[in-house]
């Protein structure tokens, strides 16, 4: 049994302290939060579990393998790097750091004390996403020419990160997944209108290898949630609408094509240099399941087998290394700035 401590029982503290829970090889033994009455409801919803304030009584305890933190985006790095140097497994929520440099310094810190360091980009582990993974890797909708993400909602409003380091952390997880590559540049404007120096609202262009480009559109002041993604292939096109659970995946038989059939009447060159090809419309059958279920059951493999997640302290670096870039664009007013590599 592996004993887990939960150090945050905010927003998403409490589905990780469920998960972990509920878990057959995993319990959970500590909860750390500085707000007294989120611990009187973990008390009483889990009476086994032992609950204080100080994060430093999680570190201190011989009985707990492995940390998962749940804070606000700039704890992360000081109570990461503590808990890697009490020995302590880690699942840190996304983003692992808000530098680079901190970062790729933690992801050091557990591998010379050979220690999982997990960041919780919880759509890789969604099965959708896994699936449209299976489709590119398959070649099924031919070379990618560009990725349209919209990830919007009214709410929650951050003061500590803007809208791009809460929401485009995980478009750009995801695109990094999908083409197994890092971003090469990122374009980026933002507007501040709720908190100052803070983007409510940010809309990014980013270049990948091959000429892949992707945009994005996250905020958090939209009147409606969307989670909607737009793949276009040269052979065919993939919709991922996350909110869907149904039917979250399309696959359309289109494109355009430069070279005309018989069976075309084509009376310009520019038509004989676009001609479109309207197909059919494929839904996949996706399993779909809980993705943060999936997170913490492989967190849980991870540290009983010595592997490594899929979401590693690495690809969460790789994410701030794009988000860096992002926000010294937007603050240049959209200046196009080159992504920094992190190994």
């Amino acid at each position: 049994m592996i004993r887990i401590a939960v150090i945050g029982a905010g927003h998403w503290g409490p589905n990780l302290i469920r998960n972990f829970h509920d878990l057959q090889a995993s319990a959970v033994g500590r909860v750390i939060d500085r707000d007294a009455t989120r611990l009187a409801h973990v008390a009483a919803r889990y009476p086994e579990v032992l609950v204080s304030t100080d994060a430093e009584d999680a570190f201190s305890d011989e009985s707990i393998d492995g940390v998962v933190v749940a804070t606000p985006t700039i704890t992360h790095y000081p109570l990461v790097k503590r808990a890697l140097e009490a020995g302590k497994h880690v699942l840190v929520e996304k983003p692992i750091a808000t530098r680079g440099e901190e970062a790729d310094e933690l992801c050091e810190l557990a591998d010379r004390s050979g220690l999982v360091l997990m960041v919780g980009h919880v759509f890789l582990y969604n099965g959708a996403v896994r699936a449209v993974k299976q489709y590119l890797d398959a070649g099924e909708l031919g070379r990618v020419y560009y990725i349209s993400m919209v990830r919007t909602n009214l709410g929650p409003i951050r003061a500590d990160v803007n809208a791009a380091w809460d929401l485009a952390s995980h478009d750009v997880s995801i695109v990094n997944y999908w083409l197994d590559a890092d971003p090469l540049t990122v374009s980026s404007i933002g507007g501040s209108w709720i908190n100052a120096s803070v983007e409510d609202a940010v809309f990014a262009t980013i270049r990948y290898p091959d000429e892949v480009l992707v945009n994005l559109h996250t905020s958090w002041l939209n009147p409606r949630k969307a989670r909607d993604i737009t793949i276009v292939g040269e052979r065919r096109m993939l919709t991922f609408d996350d909110i869907d659970l149904n039917e979250p995946i399309r696959i359309y038989d289109k494109y355009v094509s430069d070279e005309a059939t018989p069976a075309d009447f084509v009376d310009t060159f520019e038509t004989f240099r676009a001609s479109v090809r309207d197909g059919d419309i494929r839904i996949p059958s996706v399993t779909l399941g809980e993705p943060l279920a999936n997170e913490c059951r492989e967190f849980i493999d991870c540290i009983g087998q010595g592997t490594r997640p899929i979401s590693d302290g690495r690809v969460g670096a790789r994410v701030v290394r794009a988000l860096e870039a992002l926000t010294r664009s937007t603050r240049a007013s959209g200046r196009e700035e080159k992504v920094e590599r992190t190994d």
